[in-house]
Formats: structure tokens, C-alpha cells, sequence
């Protein structure tokens, strides 16, 4: 999270990277096995820093010189809504769901990149920030509550449904940011 400018071992923007790419790839590659298990369920780790920018410009966070952390990270859990919301139209009638959530801001060494990070983390607590075991409740609740069997392409915060910002619902976004994680992943 908001890391200093890195690259992934294979070349990528590391945030863009980790947060996206890793999960296009291992979801891909296990789409016949939950398909073949249906009804299944993939939730997507997303956060409310996708509402942070208006779009993936991938050149533009992957260069050193116009990098900036929070707007890698932005557009990498906006990949993240994005990936979801495309996912879940091509698992149409499949019995697989797809759906993104936000855990909520929870102390854990996540923010280490934060400057004075390690001064404020043991208060973090304290200011409002969840734990652990609090701010994994969504993720759990999307992939276990019955009455969610059938929804799918939602973003949910706090164990509901939530509204996603404007350039999380742009469906040419999604099917553009499916092609070139095609591309990139090399399926």
C-alpha cells in the first residue's frame, strides 16, 4: 500500500501488480474449478481508495518520474472493482459470483510506508481503525451469507452492498483493463 516506486520480479508496477495482476492470474486460472464446483463465490480485496482516482492510466504509474504512491495504489483497488464487475458479466449463468469489498481502514502494518507510521500504529486502534479480525467481517459475510448466493458485480462495505464510484461502474474501463491484464498475465 502506497509503497515507493517498485517493480514486480516480472517488470510490472509492484502495487499493480500484487493488488491486481497476481489476483487476475490465480483467479484465471482457477475459473474451471469453481465453475465445475458451482455455486462458488470470488471476492475480490478491494478499498475505498478506489473512489481516489478517475481512472487506470497504467503508463503513467508505471514510470518512475510521474509516479506517485497513492495514485498507484488508487488505480490498483480500482482494478480491483473493475476486474470484479467484468468478471461477474462473463460468469453470467455459471453459478460463480463475483463481488469486490472494502475491509474498512484496520490496523495492521499495511500503512508501513507511511511516514511516522511506526510512532502511530499502536494507536491506530484508538482513532477509529479496525481490527484484524473486524475489518475481515465483509470478505467473510460475501463469501458465506446465504442471501448473497446469487448476487454478483457489487461492491459492499461494512457487510452491505455500497455505492462504487463513477469510474468503477464503466463497463468499456473494465473490458479494456480485462485485455491488457490478458496480455500482461500471458493467457
Amino acid at each position: 500500500m502506497m509503497c515507493p516506486y517498485m517493480k514486480t520480479s516480472d517488470g510490472f508496477e509492484m502495487q499493480f501488480g500484487t493488488n491486481h495482476l497476481g489476483h487476475f492470474l490465480l483467479t484465471n486460472l482457477l475459473l474451471d474449478k469453481l465453475k465445475g464446483s458451482a455455486p462458488s463465490r470470488i471476492i475480490n480485496l478491494s478499498s475505498l481508495a478506489h473512489t481516489f482516482t478517475k481512472g487506470i492510466d497504467y503508463d503513467k504509474m508505471s514510470k518512475e518520474k510521474s509516479y506517485s504512491p497513492l495514485e498507484a495504489y488508487s488505480q490498483s483497488k480500482l482494478a480491483n472493482v473493475l476486474f470484479s464487475r467484468e468478471l461477474s458479466k462473463r460468469l453470467q449463468g455459471t453459478g460463480v459470483t463475483v463481488n469486490s469489498v472494502h475491509p474498512g481502514g484496520v490496523a495492521t502494518e499495511l500503512g508501513r510506508y507511511f511516514p511516522g507510521f511506526s510512532l502511530l500504529s499502536p494507536f491506530l486502534s484508538l482513532v477509529g481503525f479496525k481490527t484484524p479480525w473486524e475489518g475481515a467481517q465483509t470478505s467473510i459475510n460475501c463469501a458465506v451469507e446465504e442471501s448473497l448466493e446469487n448476487v454478483t458485480g457489487k461492491y459492499f462495505s461494512d457487510c452491505a452492498v455500497n455505492k462504487k464510484s463513477e469510474a468503477a461502474q464503466d463497463d468499456d474501463a473494465a473490458r479494456a483493463l480485462w485485455e491488457m491484464s490478458v496480455k500482461m498475465a500471458g493467457l
